[in-house]
């Protein structure tokens, strides 16, 4: 029996918030959706969760000098997208840990942004490997919709003395599934989402612009599939009761 395929996903969400581990994740796995968003009115907010101070092979650059420059690129490339917003959270990289810190950290932004969609990384692959900081993110990102920040009374804190009420988030979107549902076409936002994944300069290892612009296109051609989009991006969605 066929697997079913995915669902294309046409409509633009008024305010979205990308919970992105490290810098250049989001802008690989969602960027051309973001940017197509932002074309349709979208108010979006990056949270960069961790500093990226360790995704190098160089031996001659340390983890402070790393982690400023993956920040500003991370800067560089949502300038790039004309997201309005980027938050960073400074976790050392690799060190996310699956506790009230971090699940704080992101029922405040989810708060402060009251989002309809929320990204992020998918926190259950099965067969495919995933780097621990993808699947924390994940799975505190989960939590920290539902239920921390719908009840007021987790971390109330942030309602009593910040003054953020609770919110009920209609949609998630994993990135990086093994089991998509959802679709979105981006033939015509692929050169924002280029633009958005070369500005993380210190990850290209050496490669020219026309090789990265075709690994990213054949990314893009394997997540439309057989749905008969040229270029696309793949998600699992969750819905929430509001």
């Amino acid at each position: 029996m066929p697997e079913p395929m995915p669902e294309p996903m046409n409509e633009t969400p008024e305010r979205v918030l990308v919970v992105t581990p490290h810098p250049d994740d989001a802008d690989f796995w969602c960027a051309g959706t973001v940017a197509k968003w932002l074309d349709g009115g979208a108010s979006v907010r990056y949270v960069l969760c961790t500093d990226g101070g360790k995704g190098t092979t160089d031996p001659n650059i340390s983890s402070a000098a790393l982690s400023k420059m993956r920040e500003q690129e991370q800067a560089d490339a949502v300038q790039a997208l004309g997201v309005q917003e980027l938050v960073l959270l400074h976790h050392p990289d690799g060190s996310l840990e699956d506790n009230d810190e971090f699940r704080r950290e992101l029922v405040r932004q989810i708060r402060q942004v009251r989002p309809d969609v929320v990204l992020c990384p998918e926190p259950y692959r099965k067969n495919l490997a995933w780097h621990r900081d993808h699947r924390i993110t994940g799975q505190v990102a989960l939590d920290a919709v539902f239920p921390c920040a719908r009840d007021h009374l987790h971390f109330v804190e942030l309602w009593r003395d910040e003054g953020l009420e609770p919110h009920k988030t209609p949609t998630m979107l994993f990135w990086g599934t093994e089991e998509a549902d959802t679709i979105s076409d981006i033939s015509e936002s692929f050169d924002a989402k280029l633009k958005a994944v070369k500005a993380h300069k210190s990850q290209m290892d050496g490669h020219s612009d026309s090789e990265i612009a075709d690994f990213v296109k054949e990314r893009a051609r394997d997540a439309a599939g057989n749905s008969g989009l040229e270029l696309a991006e793949a998600f699992r969605k969750l819905t929430f009761r509001v």
